[in-house]
């Protein structure tokens, strides 16, 4: 679909409104091949075709409404706009994103759809609307959660409203974790549960809860009598309507007044004795929650993903279709540079993306090296990827310039969101931690190597040199500081094993793909071992590849056979 005019728009302003996003991203299509599998692809193909219309089009123009008219709360009513109304209906009633992990029948397909799917498809929704991801991310990861512990009864009550597409039936979902004085130090949580028969009664504030409204909550909260610290936390399910249909015994104080997403409503919630039911194990709470945590920090990591395609698309479609000094912008050094370091950190999360899914289904199979792949892969991608989507959303609106910083656009709006990622379940210091913790305690790193070597040898010489003694390096800094616990070092032993992961398996989809014409993400892994990997003197130029060179293979979007992409890196080499 071609971009429409934009009465808005001043003369000369490339204007991308009504562009398909999903068309608009020509290694999308070969991407979802490889990963969903041809039947299902062929199955889907036209969900995707239809949403990328959708999000280049009316949801990004309900998205941008959304954004100037934030929810209000009216006595214990949060009102939202009808513009976010309408962008919930399409992720949870239209494409039921919610929904199809946990049931078949979604989008036609008989069976639950794997995880591949799911990320693929939000991952192309995201792009016009960041905010109603946070509560379509919850519902979907409560759901999975109270799934795997809470009790069968509880489980059949809810299930129905929480996978449901009728949106007068829905049920979406929330947690509530966070205190004044228990952020991301979770063991200081101080919500006090009382026993009552059946139920639990919970008292105390929780200060930041995004979707406060939601129907249901996991809940943290320590049991009378509990140890301090996260051992002593409990998990609860708390319902916004008892079963007799009175309201809970819960308020909320007052909604946030935060930098994005505006029309997302976060509030600060007061526990008056609300009831509650306890989640599995009582002494094994904060484990239990650090799976919905988890899922939540993934689906983080695709936002992240999807935001900065969408940061890439508006800046490849200004610079090739604005002129300056006499020629289009995509022709000038310096923004051919700054286009390559969009797309390097973009197709970098995308395909840690994709492999984490394949992981995450795997693991949810019973496979224990899966596992502890996903366990490692998930804060990897939620540390890396939020930290790069900050920058690329502002290096896009300077590639529009001047007017791009102006509300009519969809730049300020990325930029704001993008800043969310880093701060959403676990700040970057926190979750880069956890990296370390899980290649300490839980030897993930040794779980996760052999995969990506074996995709390393899959590169063509001497790529697959480079690739394989980067990652060498890369694992063993990382072993290095998990192992004296070197705290001050674990954001860049997270950072240099991100991108090695990522540049192995963006060399295995080139070696793939070019089975079937396009090598292209050969060159892209090679982008990612010269800014991101290599040595480097910030006071001479790169010598290990040519931009030029990169830049006339990658920007035209445009397939590469392997001879190509074979002669390209030989004479860069």
């Amino acid at each position: 679909m071609a971009a429409m005019p934009n009465p808005r728009s001043p003369e000369g302003v490339p204007d991308s409104r009504g562009l398909n996003l999903f068309d608009a991203d020509p290694s999308y299509r070969g991407l979802l091949d490889l990963h969903l599998g041809p039947k299902l692809f062929a199955h889907l193909a036209p969900h995707f075709a239809r949403l990328g219309a959708m999000a280049g089009g009316e949801l990004d123009e309900l998205a941008l409404e959304a954004d100037r008219n934030v929810s209000v709360l009216q006595d214990q009513t949060v009102r939202k706009h009808s513009s976010y109304r309408e962008l919930e209906k399409v992720a949870f009633g239209t494409y039921g994103l919610a929904a199809m992990s946990h049931r078949g029948g979604v989008l036609g397909w008989p069976e639950p759809l794997p995880p591949a799917a799911k990320y693929g498809l939000t991952y192309l929704y995201v792009q016009a609307e960041f905010g109603v991801c946070c509560p379509l991310s919850m519902t979907d990861s409560l759901t999975r959660t109270i799934r795997k512990y809470a009790d069968p009864g509880l489980v059949a009550r809810y299930l129905p409203g929480l996978t449901s597409q009728d949106m007068d039936e829905i049920v979406q979902g929330a947690m509530f974790i966070t205190e004044q004085q228990a952020g991301s130090d979770v063991g200081g949580v101080t919500a006090k549960a009382v026993r009552q028969g059946e139920y639990w009664a919970l008292h105390g504030e929780k200060w930041f809860c995004s979707n406060p409204d939601a129907g249901l909550a996991l809940v943290l909260a320590r049991p009378e009598g509990a140890p301090a610290g996260t051992r002593g936390l409990s998990l609860f399910l708390l319902p916004r309507t008892l079963p007799d249909g009175s309201a809970n015994r819960y308020g909320i104080v007052r909604l946030k007044d935060k930098l994005g997403p505006r029309a997302l409503p976060s509030g600060e919630i007061r526990l008056e004795g609300a009831l509650a039911w306890l989640v599995g194990d009582p002494r094994q709470g904060f484990k239990q929650m650090t799976d919905m945590i988890n899922m939540s920090r993934l689906s983080n990591g695709m936002r992240a993903a999807g935001l900065m395609r969408r940061a890439l698309t508006e800046s490849l479609f200004v610079a090739r279709h604005r002129q300056a000094f006499g020629r289009p912008l995509v022709q000038l050094p310096l923004m051919q540079r700054q286009l390559l370091k969009l797309m390097l950190p973009a197709e970098a999360a995308r395909s840690v993306l994709f492999f984490t899914a394949e992981q995450l289904r795997k693991a949810d199979a019973g496979d224990e090296r899966a596992r502890r792949c996903v366990r490692l892969l998930t804060p990897l991608i939620k540390f890396r990827a939020c930290r790069d989507a900050r920058r690329a959303a502002g290096d896009a609106m300077e590639v529009r310039g001047g007017v791009g910083y102006t509300e009519e656009w969809s730049d300020p709006r990325l930029v704001r969101d993008a800043h969310l990622g880093s701060i959403w379940e676990g700040t970057s210091n926190i979750v880069a931690l956890d990296v370390m913790r899980a290649i300490r305690r839980e030897d993930c790193l040794e779980a996760l190597l052999p995969e990506l070597e074996a995709r390393v040898a899959r590169a063509p010489h001497p790529l697959a040199g480079r690739l394989s003694a980067s990652l060498d390096r890369a694992a063993a800094f990382a072993r290095e500081c998990a192992g004296a616990r070197d705290e001050a070092h674990a954001r860049q032993a997270a950072t240099g094993l991100y991108y090695a992961c990522a540049a192995a398996l963006l060399a295995d989809e080139g070696a793939r793909l070019g089975t079937k014409g396009d090598a292209r993400r050969h060159l892209i892994a090679l982008l990612v071992y010269v800014h991101r990997l290599a040595p480097r003197d910030p006071l001479r130029r790169v010598t290990t590849g040519s931009e030029s060179a990169l830049a006339q293979a990658l920007l035209p979007e445009t397939p590469l056979a392997p001879d190509a992409v074979e002669r390209i890196l030989a004479s860069i080499s």
